[in-house]
């Protein structure tokens, strides 16, 4: 029997900094049954805009048809699937993990080893902040969890394309159609 591996993309928004607008493109992927794997939004370069990271399940149908269906509403400015290109993929998490005495520096080894940061101590408990792709901060959790976990709180994926290019303005593959708005131009 075959097993299907779930298929992720990871699709960048460029939309107005707006009250709303989260709702608004939040609504739109409930009403239309798409799976957010997660969301990460923060302003953009550019004063007004703000700059959504979604990663999406599912295969390409699915992926153009949230494209489309972002394109729809009118806060969204721009609208990229990065998946293809060359990006730098980081997330943070912080950790809370019970902590005594006797654990604390084999916790701190384990730290250190993943170039994560203790930023809070207690009598029973420590807060570890990592950074970096999804790989490395499940491994740290696996490393973590004999020591129990109490807490674990992680922001999702944020990408940006390598190099000099704006994230999301370069066309890739067999899709050279133009989708920015007209007023896209400011931003880039």
């Amino acid at each position: 029997m075959t097993q299907l591996v779930a298929e992720y993309h990871t699709i960048t928004a460029l939309v107005e900094d707006k009250p709303g607008v989260l709702a608004r493109v939040a609504s739109m992927f409930g009403r239309r049954g798409f799976n957010i794997s997660n969301l990460s939004v923060g302003p953009s370069e550019a004063v007004g805009l703000s700059r959504m990271t979604f990663v999406v399940e599912g295969d390409d149908w699915v992926v153009e048809q949230v494209m489309k269906q972002l394109y729809k509403l009118i806060d969204v400015v721009r609208v990229s699937d990065i998946s293809d290109d060359s990006i730098v993929v980081r997330e943070l998490a912080l950790v809370k993990v019970r902590s005594s005495n006797e654990a604390r520096p084999e916790i701190m080894q384990i730290v250190d080893i993943f170039r994560a940061s203790i930023v809070d101590v207690a009598n029973d408990a420590l807060i570890i902040e990592v950074t970096g792709d999804e790989e490395k901060i499940d491994a740290l959790l696996t490393l973590l969890s004999p020591f129990t976990i109490k807490e674990i709180m992680r922001t999702g994926r944020v990408a940006m394309t390598r190099g000099s290019a704006v994230t999301g303005s370069r066309k890739t593959g067999a899709d050279t159609t133009d989708h920015n708005a007209p007023d896209a131009a400011v931003v880039e």
